[in-house]
């Protein structure tokens, strides 16, 4: 082989090498996302304010499927607790279709979701799509703002 073409085979060669590191630390970077994301689903219907406080910023904004009012930081702390409270429990919670855009240090999520309830003895599921803001902010993904819609 000439030199010449050693060098696009080099070039050739450590282009793929580096692409598949980019898709390896793309996709860690999106499962440990994803882990937060559901964790923060999970300890809202737990009733995890604790946890929820530090997923959940101050600056939070969210927009509820049917609510008049966008809420913050307390009211999602507040709602969470008074689920729980109510005795109610999250049975299931399924994402069917997700989608992620990153930029920079802020990632969107695009999800549509399904989840079932036992409240009262009784079953009822929902579903939607929801629109999830994350950033990562001191080496740690936070959630500081989604939307959810009932999907109709």
């Amino acid at each position: 082989m000439n030199r010449t073409l050693q060098r696009v085979y080099l070039a050739l060669m450590t282009a793929a090498a580096l692409s598949g590191a980019l898709h390896a630390a793309t996709h860690d970077r999106d499962a440990e996302l994803l882990k937060v994301r559901e964790s923060v689903w999970r300890a809202w219907f737990a009733g995890n304010v604790a946890l929820l406080r530090q997923l959940v910023p101050t600056d939070t904004i969210v927009i509820s499927a049917g609510d008049k009012e966008w809420k913050g930081q307390t009211e999602v702390l507040n709602e969470a607790a008074q689920f729980h409270a109510s005795g109610a429990k999250l049975i299931r919670l399924e994402f069917p279709k997700t989608r992620i855009q990153h930029f920079g240090n802020v990632a969107i999520i695009w999800s549509e979701y399904v989840l079932e309830i036992e409240s009262g003895g009784k079953h009822s599921v929902s579903s939607g799509r929801a629109t999830e803001i994350f950033v990562r902010r001191n080496g740690a993904w936070l959630n500081p703002g989604w939307h959810t819609d009932n999907g109709k």
